[in-house]
């Protein structure tokens, strides 16, 4: 089974980020840029929290709140719910379900070293599955 540790190693260790008093308005607009779904939200180098899409829907325009004027800290997820490199894909894909999120930043020693998405998640199981279907395909074809 694939650790999270060798899924960055293929993907990248690069994570997007907002400050906390950065306004709403930037974080959406550096989601837009970066064509993703969520932001670690950094208190210097620690991160304090998670800026995602569903944030932003429920939080601010459901609510009726000012993008410009909103700090991310006022509508971001908190406390951070976190990976380690050492955890397999179906342990974070268990953590995903029963926290009902779809990133997770990845700590090492209390360093972020990466984030993993539901996607590269069910990319690695699926690479996985069609591997070991061409095993076995070759094992009684062989």
């Amino acid at each position: 089974m694939t650790t999270v540790e060798q899924l960055l190693d293929r993907k990248g260790h690069g994570v997007s980020s907002v400050g906390p008093d950065d306004s709403v308005s930037d974080a959406i607009k550096e989601m837009a840029v970066k064509d993703i779904g969520a932001l670690v939200v950094m208190d210097g180098e620690n991160p304090v929290g998670m800026f995602t899409e569903r944030d932003y829907a429920r939080n601010v325009y459901l609510k009726g709140k000012s993008s410009p004027k909103t700090p991310v800290r006022d509508v971001m997820t908190a406390p951070v719910i976190f990976a380690r490199p050492e955890q397999t894909i179906d342990e974070c894909m268990s953590v995903m379900t029963r926290k009902r999120v779809r990133h997770l930043p990845v700590m090492d020693d209390g360093v972020l070293i990466g984030m993993v998405s539901i996607g590269d998640l069910v990319k690695t199981v699926i690479e996985e599955q069609q591997h070991t279907i061409e095993q076995l395909e070759e094992y009684i074809h062989g």
